[in-house]
């Protein structure tokens, strides 16, 4: 059994630490990649078997991962290390904005810290069908989705969207589940996190961070393409308004 391959919140957390380095590689005794490699070893991403493989996410091949984005950065004066394309994707991430990268290893940071992230099962649309994650890693859309399938929450959230608008409409694309099937569809919708957890990290969701989303729309904001985020509702109304799909209203 080889090593398996680096996951996005892998290489997030990777990435951080060479950007808070000033964009410079790190050596194996470097004790800040020590502790990233206690900390990859425990992530509940690999199965126990892999986790139990001799070098698995030691402190030598954190060391070469750092030396992969440093040297694959652009503008780079030297020669570039080989490496894969999801690591020159979440360079790409790091490059575009910095910011919010360093918030998303934050974020992972903190829920494996607390023992959230140890606690929450897998969720069936962290990965899609091609086995791809949001670029901010599968550990953070694990979050969301369990906080979106929150019975209470999805209620709550019902309740305040039906107070302020009467029926229950997607709000991207208008789609009324009451109005295309009757008494089947009446109270029935979709809640979907607004907010990226990178953003709120391990703050209480509040009602005004979610939206009620039609099945079709809330899986084309979870959807997953290499080296992208989840999208927002707004974003997704976006595109639909380029492709002709919803109106501008």
């Amino acid at each position: 059994m080889h090593s398996p391959s680096w996951t996005e919140d892998e290489l997030v957390l990777a990435g951080a630490l060479v950007v808070k380095n000033g964009w410079r590689e790190l050596r194996t005794k470097d004790l800040r990649v020590q502790e990233l490699s206690e900390l990859l070893q425990s992530l509940p991403i690999h199965s126990a078997e892999a986790r139990a493989l001799p070098g698995f996410r030691s402190p030598d091949s954190v060391s070469r991962k750092t030396t992969d984005f440093a040297t694959n950065r652009p503008g780079y004066a030297g020669g570039a290390t080989r490496c894969g394309k999801p690591t020159l994707l979440m360079i790409d991430a790091f490059t575009a904005r910095e910011a919010e990268m360093l918030q998303a290893a934050q974020a992972i940071e903190d829920g494996i810290a607390s023992g959230e992230l140890y606690l929450i099962p897998p969720q069936p649309d962290e990965e899609d069908e091609s086995g791809v994650t949001a670029v901010e890693g599968r550990l953070l859309a694990r979050w969301a989705l369990a906080r979106e399938r929150n019975p209470k929450l999805r209620a709550k959230k019902i309740q305040q969207a039906r107070s302020a608008h009467g029926a229950l409409r997607c709000e991207v694309c208008d789609f009324d589940f009451a109005r295309a099937y009757g008494d089947l569809g009446d109270g029935y919708i979709e809640v979907h996190h607004i907010t990226p957890l990178h953003v709120v990290g391990a703050a209480k969701t509040s009602l005004d961070g979610l939206a009620c989303l039609c099945a079709n729309c809330h899986r084309m904001c979870h959807r997953n393409r290499p080296g992208e985020s989840w999208r927002t509702p707004a974003a997704l109304r976006e595109l639909m308004q380029t492709a002709g799909q919803v109106g501008s209203g």
